[in-house]
């Protein structure tokens, strides 16, 4: 395929390292200074601004099969768009940073009388951020979660404790619940698939796929999840804090949300209804110890500051908050966030990343998700109907990969090697992303 971008930025890079090995990439950018960090991508340049039709025509944007605009301005990434529906049939992603446009171009989209001037997909990252970290509070003691067929399956990630009763357990001898699969283990920073003879050590982080009721179970025979969050505390009420809290105060949960900006904490007490809303900073330590904000079930950071996300996080942390989720800007700083102690860091752009792949796709598989910072992927792949019925060991997987979850139809099942998989099915696969595209090759060929 022939891509497009408009915006040498972090996300730009990030698209453009995901996808230059195996399309042709053209990014758009009126800074020359920013062209240093692609030199070691194989990518064309253009120098200017992609809201200019003859900048588009320099980037061959006629021939273009998908445009994705990421620049760091909405307005021109939303005139960029429209302006390559002028020009070619080029397929159009979006980033938005400002609710507001999510909302309009989404309703424009779907209007009768657009013509042709429409965006196919608008991505607003932190509404994907905000889906992430409610899914995650909602699941005591969870690293990560991912629903799958309509929430019927699930994908969770847990740390094994120093009292747990799974350290050293080889995983045949686990006893877990039936319909649930341990496919990936995070050890030391490496990310592996692991078989019946791997046993489990302290600090491992261990993910599960399996049935959400058998997940459920899972969790409550080891992981507590019987202990749901009650008390919650969110530091920032810009829109990843607002959006959260209206997601999370119909769960009859104590909810306080603490804001810098007196006349945004007006606006807050105007929208929200069964959240307390505080006046002050969160790296104050006299206002934490009053609001005893050590006592919550959860912290959540979501300033719009790394640094001050870091120093909120670290202080609630020392206090004795039971659990802590920091949002990150730079996905760089990710690992930089665990490493000094933060339970959960989430970068909007990992999950901006996987709605693109998705987006874009032109083959039988797409990507549902990412864990542990893109060291693994879960694939779905859609198996053809004129494939010939075959157990999932005679399949015979070119690199090591685990066959999480089988879609038949309405059906859901957790398979074992002796699985038959058949036309129709959709298989939720999971494996590293160092593994990820000998697998893909493979199910292209079938």
């Amino acid at each position: 395929m022939k891509i497009v971008i408009f915006g040498a930025n972090e996300i730009g890079f990030m698209i453009a390292s995901g996808f230059y090995t195996d399309n042709d990439i053209t990014v758009i950018d009126e800074e020359k200074n920013k062209v240093d960090s692609f030199n070691k991508l194989d990518v064309g340049f253009v120098y200017g601004n992609a809201s200019s039709i003859e900048v588009l025509k320099q980037a061959d944007i006629k021939n273009a099969d998908v445009f994705i605009a990421c620049n760091d301005s909405d307005e021109l990434n939303i005139v960029a768009c429209l302006t390559v529906k002028r020009l070619s049939k080029a397929k159009t992603l979006c980033f938005v940073r400002k609710e507001e446009y999510k909302s309009s171009l989404g309703i424009a989209k779907d209007a009768e009388y657009n013509g042709d001037l429409y965006i196919d997909n608008v991505i607003w990252p932190e509404e994907l951020l905000t889906q992430e970290i409610y899914r995650i509070i909602t699941v005591a003691k969870a690293l990560d979660v991912e629903n799958f067929a309509d929430g019927r399956a699930r994908l969770l990630e847990y740390k094994i404790g120093k009292n747990s009763v799974l350290i050293n357990c080889t995983l045949k001898n686990c006893e877990f619940p039936k319909d649930t699969l341990i496919v990936g283990i995070t050890r030391d920073d490496e990310l592996f698939i692991p078989n019946g003879n791997t046993s489990l050590k302290e600090d491992d982080k261990v993910i599960f796929m399996g049935l959400s009721h058998s997940l459920n179970i899972l969790a409550g025979k080891f992981f507590h999840e019987k202990e749901f969050e009650k008390y919650i505390t969110i530091i920032g009420g810009g829109s990843v804090g607002l959006k959260l809290a209206k997601s999370l105060e119909n769960l009859k949960l104590k909810i306080k949300i603490i804001e810098q900006n007196e006349e945004r904490c007006n606006f807050l007490s105007q929208e929200l209804n069964n959240v307390l809303v505080i006046n002050g900073d969160g790296t104050d330590l006299e206002l934490l110890n009053e609001e005893d904000i050590a006592y919550s079930d959860v912290v959540v950071s979501v300033t719009d500051n790394d640094e001050k996300n870091l120093l909120c996080s670290l202080l609630v942390k020392q206090m004795g908050a039971k659990r802590v989720i920091s949002r990150v800007s730079k996905n760089t700083n990710v690992s930089l966030f665990e490493k000094v102690g933060i339970d959960i860091a989430i970068s909007s752009k990992t999950a901006s990343i996987n709605e693109i792949k998705n987006s874009i796709k032109d083959t039988n598989i797409g990507i549902l998700a990412t864990v542990e910072q893109g060291k693994g992927e879960v694939l779905k792949i859609e198996i053809p109907e004129t494939f010939e019925t075959k157990k999932i060991m005679e399949m015979r997987l070119p690199a090591k990969a685990i066959v999480g979850v089988v879609q038949r139809r309405k059906r859901i099942i957790i398979p074992n090697g002796a699985t038959q998989i058949m036309g129709g099915d959709n298989l939720i696969i999971f494996t590293t992303s160092e593994n990820a595209p000998i697998i893909k090759n493979f199910f292209e060929d079938i």
